[in-house]
């Protein structure tokens, strides 16, 4: 038996993969964590009572823009990393893009404000808790990449890890964004992000331990 007909011995009995098979597989281990975080923040942070009303505002779609656009990126990053022989991760640039975006809005509300104001717009009312907050609601939408990762065959498990938990933190700061008031582009710029990158961080670190496979 030449190797031709060995590999066409060993593949005879194996199941086509459908198209799109890992696509579908990481959109529903996050929307299944995000279901889960969406319920701890009704049941223990309450949905803003506003929310109707700031949805008609700039503030809470420059936040749900940033967010989702970091998590939607992140999304990117896990699909090409959840292979065994990842593609490029070149594309992830573009990550930086939502970061100036709001970065120079940030500084567009510091020049329209006067200097003793800037603190106060900074921190908010929640800059102790809102990263940790951030942090505790990625938790369930990392479980659920993991599972997603489970069916998959990553390699390079540490980047898995940090683009998982970026793409956790993204999502469960979208989330939280029903709960929080803050409305100030440097205020989400530093806390939302810190929480994000917390995320991200203790993915990188957890990775190649928990996606080993």
């Amino acid at each position: 038996m030449n190797t031709e007909q060995l590999i066409q011995s060993l593949s005879r009995d194996v199941r086509r993969v459908p198209p799109q098979a890992v696509a579908k597989r990481i959109g529903l281990g996050i929307a299944a964590g995000c279901v889960v975080a969406m319920l701890l923040v009704t049941a223990m942070l309450g949905v803003r009572p506003d929310l109707r009303v700031a949805m008609h505002g700039f503030s809470f779609w420059m936040k749900w823009t940033y967010t989702i656009s970091l998590g939607l990126g992140a999304v990117y990053g896990i699909s090409r990393l959840a292979r065994p022989a990842p593609g490029s991760l070149a594309g992830l640039w573009f990550l930086a893009a939502p970061v100036l975006i709001l970065a120079g809005i940030g500084v567009d509300e510091l020049a329209r404000t006067p200097s003793t104001q800037w603190l106060a717009m900074w921190l908010g009312d929640s800059w102790i808790s809102c990263p940790w907050f951030v942090l505790a609601l990625s938790a369930p939408i990392f479980a659920g990449l993991l599972w997603s990762f489970r069916s998959l065959a990553p390699t390079h498990l540490r980047a898995a890890g940090a683009v998982a938990g970026l793409g956790a933190g993204a999502w469960a700061a979208t989330i939280y964004c029903l709960h929080c008031p803050e409305a100030s582009a440097i205020f989400v710029l530093t806390w939302y992000s810190l929480g994000i990158l917390l995320a991200a961080g203790i993915g990188a670190l957890v990775g190649p331990r928990l996606l080993r496979w």
